[in-house]
């Protein structure tokens, strides 16, 4: 399973940086970008809880895995073509439809054998994130050495790597307790949208997510346009990703008794100052050692604000509640991430990396939310 997460966010590594610049190597306008990367968050909504859900209800979950796995590959293939519109549109379509499932499906698989052998899941899950910070790097000086016409052979390296691991996962038939359908979740999920806690929490969790969006798919190409090389573009990637495994680690120790939503003012707090920051660095003369900070304080835009948003779950969400919960979370999250995705791109457009500012508010909006949820009582933070 270690193997399996290392080689799930091999090609995850390549597209978050490096899609966004080939797609611009083949001269798609900012709109076109935004579109490319914003419409399969939208496709991944749907997709994921869908296989996930009839996976569970196969014989064992490692067919669908290796099914999945290998439509990824076949799908990414189709970015060989010639790069139009329509036709990278269409690849990135079908490609999230089988891509969108893997980390899930594995979730699963991996909480199995926790749960039936009393393995360790942050010992296997680690390797995902290490691998990401490594390919960042390795990738990145592979396109300077190359350019960026290579990212989709990259990434149809890292989906031959999941097909081959895939043969090694365990095969542990059903689990015990098959994850509900979406059709099932729906009427079981109307509970967590009557409580304006949970609802503020979320919606502030949502928020600091989304202000990432301008920066996933922009900041690469923003970075290039001040000619800094493809090398040092991994390093920052690489360096982000750290700050936030650091933070996973630190956590309770910073914030041993935090509320929820003291974790996201905190986070998103902190986001505002990071996306006014990022448009300064380069015309202050602070280079790349300031991209570096602004980078760091990952850790807490997206890090911090991720756990308080977990926290929320585990103390206030029923078990037998859970599932439907993280569903309306899940959905409101990449709903609102796709959708300021695709309004990355008209903003680019307009006002290039002044976009950024736009991020700030949307990470203010959050940091508000979450302190208007601090003003409930702990009795209405129950979760009913």
């Amino acid at each position: 399973m270690s193997l399996l997460y290392a080689c799930l966010f091999l090609p995850n590594g390549i597209h978050l940086p490096y899609f966004p610049l080939w797609l611009e190597y083949h001269r798609f306008t900012p709109s076109e970008i935004a579109s490319i990367i914003a419409i399969p968050y939208f496709v991944r909504i749907f997709a994921g809880p869908v296989v996930s859900a009839w996976a569970d209800r196969a014989r064992d979950r490692v067919p669908v895995l290796l099914a999945c796995a290998i439509l990824s590959l076949a799908a990414c293939a189709g970015y060989l073509l010639p790069a139009t519109y329509l036709v990278v549109l269409a690849v990135s379509i079908v490609l999230a439809i089988a891509w969108a499932p893997q980390t899930p499906l594995s979730d699963s698989i991996a909480l199995s054998g926790v749960r039936r052998y009393g393995v360790n899941y942050a010992s296997m899950r680690v390797w995902g994130s290490i691998s990401f910070l490594i390919i960042n790097i390795v990738g990145g000086y592979i396109l300077a050495a190359a350019g960026a016409g290579v990212v989709p052979l990259l990434m149809l390296a890292g989906f031959v790597t999941i097909v081959a691991a895939t043969f090694i996962v365990p095969r542990l038939g059903k689990p015990r307790l098959a994850a509900p359908t979406p059709a099932q979740t729906i009427p079981q999920a109307s509970f967590a949208l009557r409580q304006p806690y949970f609802v503020l929490i979320i919606a502030a969790w949502a928020l600091a997510q989304s202000s990432h969006a301008f920066a996933y798919a922009f900041s690469s190409i923003y970075w290039k346009t001040l000619g800094i090389d493809d090398g040092t573009i991994g390093l920052f990637w690489a360096f982000s990703v750290l700050a936030e495994v650091i933070m996973f680690f630190l956590c309770d120790r910073l914030f041993p008794r935090a509320r929820p939503g003291v974790l996201l003012a905190v986070g998103t707090g902190l986001g505002v100052l990071r996306w006014i920051l990022f448009p300064l660095i380069w015309p202050a003369g602070l280079g790349v050692a300031g991209f570096y900070a602004v980078q760091g304080m990952h850790a807490f835009s997206f890090s911090l604000a991720f756990l308080g948003g977990q926290k929320m779950f585990s103390e206030t969400v029923p078990e037998e509640r859970m599932g439907a919960a993280q569903g309306v979370a899940f959905f409101l999250i990449m709903g609102t991430l796709a959708l300021f995705t695709l309004a990355s791109g008209p903003l680019y457009e307009a006002f290039g990396v002044d976009g950024f500012y736009a991020m700030a508010l949307v990470s203010g909006i959050g940091a508000i939310l979450a302190l208007r949820a601090l003003a409930y009582p702990q009795s209405a933070r129950s979760g009913g």
